[in-house]
């Protein structure tokens, strides 16, 4: 493991109607040892209160991903995507040569969590897109992202993945980079590696070539992404 970044030690950001953690720095929040990883430049926990959201804002050259925890959110953009995006869905908005929109969770009484990521594109200054889905999880790691959109992931302007991780309890998962760098973002759960415990919000990242053997001490819920050398 090159970098281990702990839940507690995240960025936060606490509003009336949004409570935040940012893994790397955004928004107000800078550190310069935690700048990203690679071309994944953002990992924001969102966590949204009822009848509230993020009004309409631009984005350019970005691949925004969006994973919906629980609850739900109503999305709205520029180019006339009009969705609701549900607890287990994953939403790929690329940015390109540039798109308004808004987040907001329509619940009167629930609030919605979701992960918000961000990675840079390969190439800049593309047609906006937009694509959305629930990704069944065939097996430990299934792919929910990916260049071409094979597997039947989504398709992302960028030669990355980002595979979901899912162990129960005592299981084991041996976890190698198919690139040069990756990283590990534990949703829910807790896992050890070489004796060393990771819990909901922790991540480390795994250079090029290095084999990680992890086991689940607890149910566990994952991100693994595949990233280029950057």
């Amino acid at each position: 493991m090159q970098y281990i970044r702990r839940s507690e030690e995240r960025g936060q950001v606490n509003l009336d109607w949004l409570q935040s953690k940012h893994s790397f720095s955004f928004g107000h929040y800078y550190d310069p040892k935690h700048m990203g990883v690679s071309v994944l430049r953002v990992i924001n926990q969102d966590v949204v209160a009822p009848n509230s959201g993020f009004e309409t804002h631009g984005h350019r050259d970005m691949e925004i991903i969006s994973y919906v925890l629980r609850g739900s959110l109503e999305h709205k953009d520029s180019e006339g995507n009009v969705k609701t995006i549900k607890q287990g869905e994953v939403q790929r908005m690329s940015a390109g040569s540039g798109i308004l929109h808004s987040e907001y969770n329509p619940s009167a009484t629930e609030e919605a969590e979701f992960l918000q990521i961000w990675i840079k594109p390969k190439f800049t200054g593309i047609t906006p897109s937009y694509e959305q889905r629930e990704i069944t999880q065939t097996r430990t790691l299934t792919p929910l992202v990916n260049y071409d959109g094979h597997e039947g992931a989504l398709s992302i302007n960028q030669d990355a993945r980002i595979d979901r991780l899912i162990l129960k309890k005592g299981d084991s998962e041996q976890l190698q980079t198919s690139k040069d760098i990756a990283y590990l973002h534990l949703i829910a759960g807790e896992l050890t590696i070489n004796g060393h415990l990771f819990q909901a919000g922790d991540a480390f990242s795994a250079a090029k070539d290095e084999t990680i053997n992890v086991t689940a001490t607890e149910d566990v819920e994952a991100l693994w992404f595949d990233l280029p050398k950057h």
